[in-house]
């Protein structure tokens, strides 16, 4: 297995705005996009990751460029983009570069929020996804799993996470700059998923007046509504109470638009023009990008997110430079554990050949010392074995001691052919 062959593909907040990122989002399961990636010429091993602010593809290939040029064919497949604006807008790396993408993306340094919590969780249920349609092997499960414990490592080690905002706190934040004081505000959260959760949290810890929450499924409305003390409505209820909320966050998973510019106009008026504070942060949009024409709406989505104020930025970067330096040094453990997948089949065959050649010698020895004793045989053998294992000891750990770069395969190409590996086992050297 060569460190070439681990792949990520993809687009995220740096490369690509939301207009390009959303029409990348898989909404729902993966299960059909796995079975595709998985299909692909080269393909191995692959799992997906879909996020508000990332759509990427990790996989394994033993046709790297192939599989590349394909994988980022499918992923832009409905973006009618050319294939020199696909590569203008994704990131591609490839072995040690995409090992650290993926440590640095599970423990959130990664993030357009350095520090938030949800991108694990999120990676969590990626791979859950990926396991279960059977697209992950050794090498995935491997790297997968030591992206969790790279990210545990950094909050543990780090205060990452103590100084940090998600997504969700970012826009109330706004909204608060904004309004000032939110105590006498109400605020209609649309979708009763984890980001409308952690909004609410929030916006409870900020003093806000009322939460309404709207939902497609009543039931998940009405559930998140009673934890907050607030009430549930639902989609059909939405527009009415855009008359009397001051604040609206929406976070479905619609594949399409929750609310338009037509919608809200005629509101407006009933509103006395009072002001509308808009925040979308769902992929793809739920609002209407031309209710920012209306008069006093404000709308936001998660681009704009990156202008809040950035809470606590100079402790969070230095915690971050701390989370740096833990990627790093977990990037070269996972790097020997992948030369070690590569040089484990040839220590094998090195072992097994010397001890082919200790069994034909001793046979020939012993057929010609016939009147040699079971005791004298059992030494013999016993010197034999142990004069092969001390040649092999020091070969085998110059061996074990090349992890990375170029060195591993041409060291390993060496190695080989010093010990006749790759010979027929004709060879003069095992010839009676």
């Amino acid at each position: 297995m060569q460190v070439e062959n681990i792949i990520a593909l993809g687009v995220n907040h740096k490369t690509a705005p939301v207009a390009i990122r959303e029409k990348l989002a898989f909404s729902g399961d993966c299960q059909e996009p796995l079975r595709i990636v998985r299909g692909i010429e080269g393909c191995e091993e692959c799992c997906i990751l879909s996020t508000c602010n990332r759509v990427e593809i990790i996989f394994v290939s033993n046709q790297p460029e192939v599989t590349s040029r394909e994988v980022r064919k499918f992923l832009f497949s409905k973006s009618n983009l050319t294939e020199e604006e696909t590569k203008k807008y994704s990131y591609l790396h490839y072995g040690r570069d995409a090992i650290i993408h993926l440590f640095r993306v599970a423990s959130s340094l990664d993030s357009m929020i350095v520090g938030e919590p949800q991108i694990l969780g999120q990676l969590k249920q990626a791979f859950r996804d990926a396991t279960e349609e059977k697209c992950t092997g050794l090498v995935l499960n491997r790297f997968i799993q030591k992206a969790f414990s790279v990210a545990k490592r950094i909050r543990t080690e780090t205060n990452i996470g103590g100084s940090a905002v998600s997504i969700s706190y970012a826009a109330v934040q706004l909204a608060k700059k904004i309004f000032g004081d939110l105590s006498d505000k109400k605020v209609l959260l649309i979708g009763a998923g984890e980001m409308a959760e952690l909004a609410a949290e929030h916006l409870i810890n900020q003093g806000i007046k009322e939460v309404v929450v709207a939902n497609r499924t009543l039931e998940r409305a009405v559930k998140l509504a009673r934890r907050f003390n607030g009430s549930a409505v639902s989609l059909e209820e939405l527009i009415p109470q855009l008359e009397t909320v001051d604040i609206l966050i929406s976070s479905t998973g619609a594949t399409d638009l929750v609310l338009r510019r037509d919608d809200v106009k005629p509101i407006m008026r009933q509103r006395m023009n009072r002001p509308l504070f808009l925040i979308d942060i769902a992929v793809p949009r739920d609002l209407d990008p031309e209710l920012n024409d209306l008069d006093n709406i404000y709308l936001y989505d998660i681009d704009d997110l990156k202008n809040v104020v950035d809470i606590n930025k100079e402790a969070r970067d230095k915690e971050a430079a701390c989370g740096e330096r833990i990627v790093g040094e977990e990037t070269l453990k996972f790097q020997q554990w992948l030369a070690g997948m590569e040089i484990s089949p040839t220590i094998s065959q090195v072992r097994k050949r010397a001890d082919d050649i200790i069994q034909l010698e001793l046979t020939r020895t012993f057929g010609q010392l016939k009147e040699l004793s079971p005791k004298d045989k059992k030494s013999i053998e016993k010197l034999a074995t142990s004069i092969s294992n001390k040649l092999l000891h020091n070969p085998i750990i110059f061996l074990k001691s090349i992890t990375s770069g170029d060195d591993v395969e041409l060291n390993i190409d060496m190695f080989r052919q010093i010990f006749g590996l790759d010979q027929d086992k004709s060879d003069n050297v095992l010839k009676d």
